[in-house]
Protein backbone atom coordinates (compact mmCIF):
# COMPACT_ATOMS: atom_id res chain seq x y z
CA UNK A 1 0.00 0.00 0.00
CA UNK A 2 1.28 2.87 -0.99
CA UNK A 3 1.44 6.76 1.46
CA UNK A 4 -1.53 7.95 0.00
CA UNK A 5 -3.81 4.89 -0.12
CA UNK A 6 -2.46 4.65 3.60
CA UNK A 7 -3.29 7.88 4.29
CA UNK A 8 -7.20 8.03 2.55
CA UNK A 9 -7.19 4.72 4.53
CA UNK A 10 -6.38 6.00 7.83
CA UNK A 11 -8.80 9.24 6.72
CA UNK A 12 -11.58 7.02 5.98
CA UNK A 13 -11.12 5.38 9.45
CA UNK A 14 -10.98 8.40 11.16
CA UNK A 15 -14.46 9.30 9.75
CA UNK A 16 -16.03 6.33 10.41
CA UNK A 17 -14.98 6.38 13.31
CA UNK A 18 -16.38 9.98 14.55
CA UNK A 19 -19.56 9.14 12.69
CA UNK A 20 -20.01 5.70 14.86
CA UNK A 21 -19.24 7.93 17.87
CA UNK A 22 -21.83 10.69 17.06
CA UNK A 23 -24.45 7.98 16.02
CA UNK A 24 -23.59 6.09 19.49
CA UNK A 25 -24.10 9.49 21.47
CA UNK A 26 -27.17 10.18 19.63
CA UNK A 27 -28.62 6.82 20.47
CA UNK A 28 -27.80 7.29 23.79
CA UNK A 29 -29.33 10.52 24.08
CA UNK A 30 -32.76 9.40 22.28
CA UNK A 31 -32.60 6.09 24.91
CA UNK A 32 -32.30 8.71 28.14
CA UNK A 33 -34.87 11.14 26.02
CA UNK A 34 -37.25 8.11 25.88
CA UNK A 35 -36.44 7.05 29.54
CA UNK A 36 -37.06 10.37 31.12
CA UNK A 37 -40.22 11.00 28.91
CA UNK A 38 -41.78 7.32 30.00
CA UNK A 39 -40.68 8.28 34.04
CA UNK A 40 -42.26 11.70 33.56
CA UNK A 41 -45.58 10.40 31.92
CA UNK A 42 -45.47 7.63 34.58
CA UNK A 43 -45.29 10.20 37.51
CA UNK A 44 -47.77 12.15 35.47
CA UNK A 45 -50.41 9.34 35.66
CA UNK A 46 -49.71 8.22 38.91
CA UNK A 47 -50.26 12.31 40.09
CA UNK A 48 -53.64 12.25 38.43
CA UNK A 49 -54.80 8.92 40.07
CA UNK A 50 -53.48 10.44 43.33
CA UNK A 51 -55.67 12.90 43.07
CA UNK A 52 -58.76 10.84 41.76
CA UNK A 53 -58.36 8.62 45.01
CA UNK A 54 -57.92 11.30 47.08
CA UNK A 55 -60.94 12.85 46.04
CA UNK A 56 -62.66 9.78 46.16
CA UNK A 57 -61.55 9.34 49.84
CA UNK A 58 -63.02 12.95 50.89
CA UNK A 59 -66.37 12.34 49.07
CA UNK A 60 -66.24 9.22 50.84
CA UNK A 61 -65.90 10.50 54.33
CA UNK A 62 -68.26 13.34 53.83
CA UNK A 63 -71.00 10.71 52.96
CA UNK A 64 -70.27 7.90 55.60
CA UNK A 65 -69.88 11.07 58.56
CA UNK A 66 -71.61 13.63 57.71
CA UNK A 67 -74.63 12.67 55.21
CA UNK A 68 -75.11 9.08 56.76
CA UNK A 69 -75.96 10.78 60.79
CA UNK A 70 -78.07 13.51 59.44
CA UNK A 71 -80.31 10.87 57.52
CA UNK A 72 -80.38 8.98 60.29
CA UNK A 73 -81.67 12.14 62.62
CA UNK A 74 -84.46 12.31 59.81
CA UNK A 75 -85.95 9.28 60.25
CA UNK A 76 -85.68 9.30 63.32
CA UNK A 77 -87.39 12.34 64.11
CA UNK A 78 -90.48 11.41 61.05
CA UNK A 79 -90.76 7.44 62.87
CA UNK A 80 -91.37 9.73 66.43
CA UNK A 81 -94.26 12.01 64.47
CA UNK A 82 -97.66 11.17 66.40
CA UNK A 83 -100.50 11.04 64.61
CA UNK A 84 -103.88 8.76 64.54
CA UNK A 85 -104.52 9.73 60.60
CA UNK A 86 -104.49 6.37 58.52
CA UNK A 87 -103.36 8.25 55.59
CA UNK A 88 -100.54 10.35 57.28
CA UNK A 89 -99.24 7.03 59.29
CA UNK A 90 -98.92 5.20 55.73
CA UNK A 91 -97.04 8.35 54.26
CA UNK A 92 -94.85 7.67 57.43
CA UNK A 93 -94.19 4.15 56.61
CA UNK A 94 -93.39 5.05 53.35
CA UNK A 95 -91.14 8.25 53.85
CA UNK A 96 -89.37 5.97 56.27
CA UNK A 97 -88.81 2.62 53.93
CA UNK A 98 -87.37 5.58 51.17
CA UNK A 99 -84.82 7.04 53.66
CA UNK A 100 -83.94 3.35 54.77
CA UNK A 101 -83.10 2.68 51.25
CA UNK A 102 -81.26 6.22 50.59
CA UNK A 103 -79.29 5.06 53.39
CA UNK A 104 -78.57 1.93 52.26
CA UNK A 105 -77.47 3.06 48.92
CA UNK A 106 -75.05 5.96 50.01
CA UNK A 107 -73.53 2.98 51.64
CA UNK A 108 -73.13 1.20 48.59
CA UNK A 109 -71.75 4.17 47.01
CA UNK A 110 -69.42 5.36 50.55
CA UNK A 111 -67.94 1.89 50.15
CA UNK A 112 -67.38 1.70 45.70
CA UNK A 113 -65.41 4.89 46.61
CA UNK A 114 -62.87 4.25 49.43
CA UNK A 115 -63.68 0.74 50.51
CA UNK A 116 -63.03 0.19 54.18
CA UNK A 117 -62.14 -3.28 54.40
CA UNK A 118 -59.55 -2.50 51.53
CA UNK A 119 -58.02 -0.44 54.44
CA UNK A 120 -58.38 -2.79 57.37
CA UNK A 121 -58.38 -6.16 55.74
CA UNK A 122 -56.50 -6.07 53.06
CA UNK A 123 -57.49 -6.73 49.00
CA UNK A 124 -58.47 -10.24 48.78
CA UNK A 125 -60.97 -9.46 51.68
CA UNK A 126 -61.92 -6.15 49.85
CA UNK A 127 -62.67 -7.79 45.97
CA UNK A 128 -64.18 -10.64 48.17
CA UNK A 129 -66.68 -8.01 49.82
CA UNK A 130 -67.14 -6.48 46.30
CA UNK A 131 -68.11 -9.11 44.13
CA UNK A 132 -70.58 -10.66 47.11
CA UNK A 133 -72.16 -7.04 46.99
CA UNK A 134 -72.42 -7.21 43.34
CA UNK A 135 -73.14 -10.87 42.44
CA UNK A 136 -77.19 -10.42 43.59
CA UNK A 137 -77.09 -7.01 41.87
CA UNK A 138 -76.64 -7.69 38.33
CA UNK A 139 -77.56 -11.60 38.15
CA UNK A 140 -74.21 -12.40 37.21
CA UNK A 141 -72.39 -15.59 38.54
CA UNK A 142 -68.70 -14.35 40.00
CA UNK A 143 -66.17 -16.38 40.93
CA UNK A 144 -62.48 -15.24 42.37
CA UNK A 145 -59.78 -17.53 42.57
CA UNK A 146 -57.00 -16.37 44.77
CA UNK A 147 -55.18 -19.72 47.04
CA UNK A 148 -52.01 -17.78 47.95
CA UNK A 149 -51.96 -15.12 50.21
CA UNK A 150 -50.74 -12.05 48.24
CA UNK A 151 -49.70 -8.93 50.34
CA UNK A 152 -48.80 -5.54 48.21
CA UNK A 153 -48.30 -1.98 48.83
CA UNK A 154 -51.77 0.44 49.08
CA UNK A 155 -50.50 1.80 45.67
CA UNK A 156 -50.86 -1.62 43.96
CA UNK A 157 -53.91 -2.58 45.96
CA UNK A 158 -55.66 0.03 45.65
CA UNK A 159 -54.85 0.16 41.22
CA UNK A 160 -55.64 -3.90 40.95
CA UNK A 161 -58.61 -2.94 42.66
CA UNK A 162 -59.89 -0.68 40.56
CA UNK A 163 -59.30 -2.49 37.90
CA UNK A 164 -61.66 -4.93 39.01
CA UNK A 165 -63.75 -2.96 39.67
CA UNK A 166 -63.40 -1.40 36.06
CA UNK A 167 -63.74 -4.85 34.20
CA UNK A 168 -66.69 -6.01 36.15
CA UNK A 169 -68.55 -2.75 35.64
CA UNK A 170 -67.46 -3.52 31.65
CA UNK A 171 -68.74 -6.93 31.86
CA UNK A 172 -72.10 -6.03 33.20
CA UNK A 173 -72.26 -2.92 30.91
CA UNK A 174 -71.36 -4.28 27.61
CA UNK A 175 -70.44 -8.08 27.72
CA UNK A 176 -74.25 -9.55 28.15
CA UNK A 177 -72.44 -12.61 29.99
CA UNK A 178 -73.88 -14.52 32.43
CA UNK A 179 -69.74 -15.39 34.28
CA UNK A 180 -67.12 -13.71 35.05
CA UNK A 181 -64.19 -15.59 36.54
CA UNK A 182 -61.08 -13.73 38.22
CA UNK A 183 -58.19 -15.13 38.77
CA UNK A 184 -55.29 -13.88 41.01
CA UNK A 185 -51.44 -16.10 41.39
CA UNK A 186 -47.92 -14.84 41.91
CA UNK A 187 -45.70 -16.48 39.46
CA UNK A 188 -42.09 -15.77 40.48
CA UNK A 189 -41.41 -11.88 40.58
CA UNK A 190 -44.67 -10.87 39.16
CA UNK A 191 -48.26 -10.80 40.16
CA UNK A 192 -50.87 -12.66 36.71
CA UNK A 193 -54.46 -11.40 37.64
CA UNK A 194 -56.66 -12.86 34.79
CA UNK A 195 -60.48 -12.52 34.15
CA UNK A 196 -62.52 -14.33 31.41
CA UNK A 197 -66.54 -13.91 30.82
CA UNK A 198 -68.24 -15.88 28.18
CA UNK A 199 -70.28 -12.47 27.50
CA UNK A 200 -70.89 -10.96 23.61
CA UNK A 201 -67.04 -10.26 23.21
CA UNK A 202 -65.84 -7.72 20.71
CA UNK A 203 -62.98 -6.47 17.92
CA UNK A 204 -60.25 -5.25 20.68
CA UNK A 205 -57.97 -3.65 18.30
CA UNK A 206 -60.56 -1.73 16.18
CA UNK A 207 -62.43 -0.15 19.93
CA UNK A 208 -58.26 0.55 20.93
CA UNK A 209 -57.69 2.29 17.55
CA UNK A 210 -61.18 4.12 16.75
CA UNK A 211 -62.58 5.04 20.50
CA UNK A 212 -60.64 3.10 23.52
CA UNK A 213 -63.51 4.33 25.94
CA UNK A 214 -62.46 5.80 29.25
CA UNK A 215 -62.78 2.16 31.00
CA UNK A 216 -60.37 0.97 28.68
CA UNK A 217 -58.01 4.04 29.10
CA UNK A 218 -58.31 3.22 32.80
CA UNK A 219 -57.15 -0.20 32.77
CA UNK A 220 -54.24 0.84 30.85
CA UNK A 221 -53.05 3.86 32.58
CA UNK A 222 -53.58 1.86 35.88
CA UNK A 223 -51.54 -0.95 34.53
CA UNK A 224 -48.94 1.50 33.57
CA UNK A 225 -48.40 3.29 36.54
CA UNK A 226 -47.46 -0.11 38.51
CA UNK A 227 -44.80 -1.36 35.64
CA UNK A 228 -47.33 -3.70 34.32
CA UNK A 229 -48.42 -5.26 31.27
CA UNK A 230 -52.14 -5.47 29.80
CA UNK A 231 -53.45 -8.21 27.50
CA UNK A 232 -56.80 -8.36 26.13
CA UNK A 233 -57.64 -11.32 23.99
CA UNK A 234 -61.56 -10.49 22.97
CA UNK A 235 -63.53 -11.37 19.50
CA UNK A 236 -67.13 -11.32 18.71
CA UNK A 237 -69.28 -14.25 20.04
CA UNK A 238 -66.10 -15.62 21.59
CA UNK A 239 -65.91 -13.78 25.16
CA UNK A 240 -63.18 -11.40 26.28
CA UNK A 241 -60.18 -12.51 28.40
CA UNK A 242 -57.76 -10.38 30.45
CA UNK A 243 -54.15 -10.61 31.38
CA UNK A 244 -52.23 -8.24 33.13
CA UNK A 245 -48.48 -8.50 34.39
CA UNK A 246 -47.25 -6.72 37.87
CA UNK A 247 -44.08 -6.97 38.64
CA UNK A 248 -43.64 -7.43 42.22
Amino acid sequence: MDPQEKELYQSVLIVVGVVGIILIYFIITIIRYQRRSLKLHKEKIQAEIDTLEKERRRIASDLHDELGPLLSAVKLQINSLNTTDPDDEEMIRKSSTHLDSIIRKMREISNNLMPNTLVRKGLQKAITEFIDNNRDTYGLEIRFICEQDIHLNQHKEINIYRIIQEILHNTIKHAQASLLIIKMVTEGNRLLLMTADNGKGFDYFAKVKDNPGLGLRNLQSRTEVMGGELTCQSEPGKGTTYTIEIPL
